[in-house]
């Protein structure tokens, strides 16, 4: 739900002409709804056994170390410091944990930054989609991981640019322009105009993060990896329950 959420908030030009649900109000809407679901999130993890007291933990200090490091980039040229643990992360942890430490991370950096705003929706859930589908990367081991986790973060560089854009294009152009959102038109056509925009706006951006994601990942994947695995060995996350049966001592 909190994923289908995401979904529409990024992409209702697509389904929906403005001022069909006022944009005054709309984004102070979806957050409230979206910290909501993702406290259902984080309850029905704990309550099938995917996040435990432990994992809630970890969650606590990724949401804070990835809230300390953001400003080291704030996305300064495209550079963003705070994609490649999200990467690693979900993809140890699963899809659930990626999907909250995205939320968490960019919620507590704004407490942290004093950017909270009506904008904040936004970039909480192109984080969390960045986390959650780190957790379906293909399975794989030693260098071939890396560089899938490399490559995905690349991809998601630029899938999180284009999600950003998707949240102001329909109100930041002259409807004039060639580029312009155009209520009315056909998805193909609105997509092109879509993409259009994405490239002449923001592409040397998202460039920049996914140059950051790809080099970040390759030089600190392998440690990074083996710390987040350690760790969930030695809290022995999902641990299984095993009943033996009772020895009785022989008689003497």
């Amino acid at each position: 739900m909190a994923a289908f959420l995401g979904v529409v908030a990024f992409f209702w030009p697509f389904l929906v002409a403005p001022g069909k649900f006022g944009s005054h109000y709309a984004p102070p809407l979806i957050f409230g709804v979206l910290l909501v679901i993702v406290l259902c999130v984080v309850i029905s993890e704990i309550a099938e056994g995917g996040i435990n007291s432990k994992a809630l933990a970890m969650l606590g200090v990724l949401s804070a170390v990835n809230a300390a490091i953001r400003p080291l980039g704030a996305g300064t040229a495209g550079i963003e410091t705070v994609f490649f643990i999200l990467v690693l992360a979900g993809r140890v942890y699963g899809p659930g944990f990626g999907f909250t430490l995205g939320c968490t991370s960019l919620f507590a950096s704004a407490l942290i930054t004093g950017g909270v705003g009506p904008w904040m929706p936004y970039p909480m859930f192109g984080c969390a989609f960045v986390g959650m589908l780190a957790g379906f990367v293909p399975k794989a081991t030693g260098r071939k991981e890396v560089a899938l986790l490399a490559a995905y973060g690349s991809v998601s560089g630029y899938l999180f640019g284009f999600l950003l854009n998707l949240s102001f294009w329909p109100f930041s152009l002259d409807p004039n322009s060639s580029i312009a959102y155009l209520p009315g038109l056909p998805f193909t056509e609105q997509f092109q105009r879509c993409l259009a925009f994405d490239l002449a706006t923001s592409l040397g951006w998202d460039t920049g993060r996914a140059v950051t994601d790809f080099i970040c990942i390759c030089l600190a994947g392998p440690a990074v990896l083996t710390v987040f695995r350690r760790a969930a060995r030695k809290a022995r996350f999902q641990a299984p329950v095993r009943f033996s049966p009772r020895t009785v001592p022989p008689e003497q």
